[in-house]
This record gives C-alpha cells, structure tokens and sequence, in this order.
C-alpha cells in the first residue's frame, strides 16, 4: 500500500508545488492601491512585509507559497480586519524573487542556494526586531514548509501555527518507502536542472498547466498565473529542490505551539480521502498533539475553493 502512496504523492507533488517563472521590478504584481497596508520597516534582501489592519491588534504572520504572492491572502486579511471586536494586525510576507519581487539575497548562481530555510531566519528576526509576542503564524503550501521551520527552530517566537496543505518531508513523495533526503537528492538535481534551464515558453506552459490543477475555481487561477509569470524561474527552481530535500520530520518535536494542519485530497481518482488522512497521520506523527483537518471539495489552494470553510477553522483555532 506504501508504494501506492509514493505514486499518489508524486502526482500531489506535481500539481501541488511546481510553479516556476521568470523574474520582474518592483514589489509586486498586483495593485496595492485601496487595501490600507503599508511595507513594514524592515531591511531584508530575503523579504519584504506588507502590514495591514487594526496596528495595536493581535499579531498573525501570512506566508504564501512557491511563487506566491502576498495578495493570495486578501480575502483572509479582509476576513480578519472585520471582525467586530477582534483586533488584527496581519503581517504578509513576500518573498523575494516571487510575484514581482526582485530575486535580491535569494537569487541564485551556478548551483541552487536554499530560498525557504534562510526566509524562515528572517521572520524570526522580523518577529523579534519588530518585538511581536508569539504571534498566530498561517503558511501555504512552501509557506507551511517556512512555518514549520520556524517554529522548530525558534519555538518561543510562534504563538500557533496553521500548515496549509503541505507535509514535513516532500521528498518521500520521490522515493520507495523509508527513502531519505540523501537518496532523493540525485532526484532533486535533475528536476532542479530541468526547471531552471527550460525555455521560458515551454516552462509557463508547464506551469499553467500545473496551476490549473491546483485551483478548482476558474476565477480565482489568473491571480495564481500571474504570480507564476511574474516570479523568477531560478528562484522558484531552486526553492522547489529544496522543498524536495528538506526532511522537518526530526525536528517537529521541537514545536510547542499549538499546530492545525489543514489538507485536500491527492489530486488524483484513484486516491482515496483515507489514504491521504493515512499519509498525513503517518507524516505528523512526530508532532504531538497536532490537529489534522481535511477541507473536501477543494484543490490546493483551500482559501480560494473553500474560502468560508478555511475561514471558519482559522477562526475557530486562532480562538482555542
């Protein structure tokens, strides 16, 4: 049955994760015009911060992923700000070298460089420079990955984390069963290879493709395509191989914040909800007391095909 796991999870891996592009100016793509955020005083070559809400409210960290931009939040921070009674002030982090972001510290040489592990060590020192009390920390998909390593690795700056849609080690998703992140390596070289030296026009295509997948509303995939046109090629290259690489497993133990992992159904027929609940059991097995939700009838992308349902669960463990 494992095998049948490793297949299905190659095939999440695919359509889940592998959006890739090429790079342009400014700090992003969007308008950011009407939203009343500002980029916070923050001085990064790895990221920028956009703040938004009530600024004596609750703290709560946004992070997008691979090739994302902080505007996949919006409904979220639009969410949050009108609660009656609830103080928000939402932090969304953009990654440099995605949707708009020049590439700065992340941009990449002759060989791959790690993008996620060096942003996890900016927002700690975000959180502590800026002087944020445990803040609620909320990632998508590589944004999950960052979210995981940050709480590992500076418990005390996470007040709670919300894992959106990804699992500690993707790299078992490209091996047989018990496989390493020693073993996938080769395999993550060749992919990184593929992808960051593929002719542009072949590489959106693929993209496109593979976003398509990731989005079950039709409105909601421009603003994805957009980020993914709009990101740099080696960057998301480089992020994707690392994704592959990293293990978190041993370190979830180090977490103490209370954790919420919410999923989608391996995006493939023959994979059933049971084995994806069984996947994501045995790959949080070592986190404690962590709770596993799956959102039905949605694609990667929860807060875009089930948005009052994400809503809902990010209510209800921002209250617990």
């Amino acid at each position: 049955m494992f095998r049948a796991l490793g297949f299905a999870a190659v095939l999440f891996a695919a359509t889940a994760v592998q959006t890739p592009a090429g790079a342009q100016d400014g700090h992003g793509a969007h308008p950011e015009a009407g939203h009343g955020h500002h980029h916070a005083e923050f001085a990064s070559d790895r990221i920028h911060v956009r703040v938004d809400g009530d600024m004596d409210g609750r703290d709560i960290i946004l992070i997008p992923g691979l090739s994302s931009s902080p505007e996949i939040w919006q409904g979220t921070v639009d969410h949050l700000t009108a609660q009656d009674g609830v103080g928000w002030r939402v932090h969304r982090i953009h990654v440099q070298g995605f949707a708009g972001a020049p590439a700065e510290g992340n941009a990449q040489g002759a060989t791959p460089t790690p993008v996620a592990a060096p942003v996890a060590e900016e927002i700690a020192r975000y959180i502590r420079e800026q002087g944020l009390i445990k803040p609620a920390v909320v990632g998508h998909s590589m944004g999950g990955t960052i979210g995981l390593m940050l709480a590992a690795r500076h418990p005390d700056s996470v007040g709670k984390l919300m894992v959106v849609d990804m699992i500690p080690f993707m790299g078992a998703m490209f091996g047989p069963p018990g496989t390493t992140a020693e073993a996938v390596t080769p395999v993550a070289d060749q992919i990184y290879a593929a992808q960051a030296n593929s002719p542009r026009e072949a590489y959106v295509a693929q993209a496109t493709t593979a976003i398509t997948g990731m989005i079950n509303t039709e409105s909601r995939r421009e603003e994805a395509l957009e980020d993914m046109r709009d990101s740099d090629q080696k960057v998301s290259a480089a992020a994707f191989r690392e994704l592959i690489t990293m293990d978190l497993r041993p370190e979830l133990t180090r977490i103490t914040a209370p954790t919420e992992v919410l999923y989608v159904k391996f995006n493939d027929p023959r994979m059933t909800p049971q084995i994806t609940d069984a996947v994501y059991q045995m790959s949080y097995a070592g986190l404690p007391g962590v709770t596993l939700k799956r959102i039905d009838d949605s694609a990667h992308f929860i807060m875009f095909d089930q948005a009052q349902a994400f809503y809902g669960e990010l209510d209800a463990f921002l209250a617990r």
